[in-house]
């Protein structure tokens, strides 16, 4: 049998895993510390723990974590890393550049069951579920062993895969990247991306309360419909209810992701439209100019086109974003991640660690 992973595990399940071996809950504490805060890939590094209950756990336990397999630079910055997991599938994640801080995009999923039209991933169809490991695993992999590591003080969810698709996984990724004996994330630094899973949004509101971004995408039924399958399941009027539902603390605002596709929906009735479907909800709104890809069949919109919608918002009392496609021209942006990259990436870097 597969040994146990412990960095699946949240701490209230490794406290009552090592109780169980006969040992001081306690413990479990010490090993957190070592999995999130140090790049310890072996019990045999945890010199804080005594020798004999180290050899019990490399027998009984495991602390895989994803492989870096490679990684492309963009001519603006960004990058493109790719993961190997442990049974040869690959996801990618993407480091974002920002004024003084970098922004890690992790994956969920590899591949993804959603089928949005505009989205690459998509294309590519589910593979599987990621484990707790392997989302926490992008986040310590890229903190320990890139140097733009210790700058990343946001996460998105936004890689590879649907979040609320992988609830159980996801959740436990988020207890872990957030617990004080974890990575040590505040819920404020960290967004969770859907495409619309009504019920699991309320749910991801009872159970931890991050910042929640929605790929909204289209003013009405008809034109969600065709781009975003999961339209026909939750339409818009559950989708929003849920979204109001939600419960964002303090003067956090939920986000309303909207691609904008050339003569698909970025026309100025739309924008209308988007401001008549989100009034009353407390909100910003992300622009984001389609990122072509090959064998597409849309088109990235027209600057005048952004320009003039987000003008309109404006007007409107909306706060709108023009978000800038960024990793582009390596397929790192928004809705262009593949897992596909291994012949293109160039050579990862050291992963070899020292506690």
């Amino acid at each position: 049998m597969e040994k146990p992973n412990l960095r699946d595990m949240t701490l209230d399940e490794l406290e009552t895993f090592i109780a169980g071996m006969g040992k001081e809950r306690y413990r479990a504490r010490q090993i957190m510390k070592w999995m999130y805060n140090t790049p310890a890939a072996s019990f045999g590094e945890m010199t804080t723990l005594s020798r004999p209950f180290r050899e019990q756990m490399e027998v009984q336990a495991s602390l895989d974590q994803p492989e870096i397999a490679g990684e492309q630079v963009s001519r603006d910055g960004t990058k493109k890393i790719l993961f190997r997991l442990r049974d040869g599938r690959f996801i990618e994640s993407v480091l974002i550049p920002g004024k003084n801080h970098w922004t890690a995009c992790v994956s969920t999923q590899a591949g993804c069951a959603m089928g949005c039209r505009f989205c690459l991933t998509g294309k590519t169809g589910l593979g599987r579920d990621l484990r707790p490991s392997e989302i926490t695993g992008q986040v310590t992999r890229l903190k320990f062993f890139t140097p733009e590591g210790p700058d990343v003080k946001n996460i998105v969810l936004m890689g590879m895969g649907e979040p609320l698709a992988n609830y159980g996984n996801t959740i436990k990724a988020l207890k872990n990247l957030t617990s004080d004996h974890g990575l040590g994330f505040s819920t404020r630094k960290i967004t969770v991306s859907t495409c619309g899973l009504a019920p699991r949004i309320i749910r991801l509101g009872e159970d931890l309360c991050v910042n929640l971004a929605v790929s909204l995408n289209a003013p009405d039924d008809r034109r969600r419909n065709e781009l975003m399958p999961v339209n026909r399941k939750y339409p818009l009027e559950v989708l929003l209810n849920a979204c109001r539902d939600y419960p964002m603390p303090g003067r956090r605002m939920l986000t309303f992701e909207y691609i904008l596709i050339g003569g698909v929906n970025d026309a100025p009735a739309d924008a209308e439209m988007v401001a008549r479907v989100l009034r009353g909800l407390r909100c910003k709104i992300n622009l984001i100019a389609f990122n072509e890809f090959p064998g597409s069949p849309y088109r990235s919109p027209s600057e005048e086109a952004v320009q003039a919608f987000r003008d309109i918002l404006i007007r409107r009392h909306y706060t709108a974003i023009l978000r800038a496609s960024k990793g582009s021209d390596i397929l790192a942006a928004c809705g262009q991640l593949s897992g596909r990259a291994a012949d293109e990436a160039g050579p990862p870097p050291s992963q070899s660690s020292s506690a």
